[in-house]
């Protein structure tokens, strides 16, 4: 799995229907219709996300490394 930032990511879920509800500090917080998931994206400067992080994230996004 390749490493990508939060910036990167913030794109990905925009493109697959998810929306910024808010912005915490350097945390921006997505949300979609129907779903009631939130998904929070850490995004400082172009840092790459811990694996770990990045895999979370994608499963509850409902994403798979083809969509990077």
């Amino acid at each position: 799995m390749k490493q990508i930032s939060g910036k990167d990511l913030a794109r990905v879920l925009q493109r697959h229907g998810w929306e910024l509800k808010r912005v915490n500090g350097s945390h921006h917080i997505f949300g979609k219709a129907g779903r009631i998931e939130r998904i929070v994206v850490p995004i400082h400067g172009n840092t790459p996300l811990k694996i770990g992080l990045l895999r979370h994230q994608m499963k509850s996004a409902g994403l798979t490394e083809a969509d990077f």
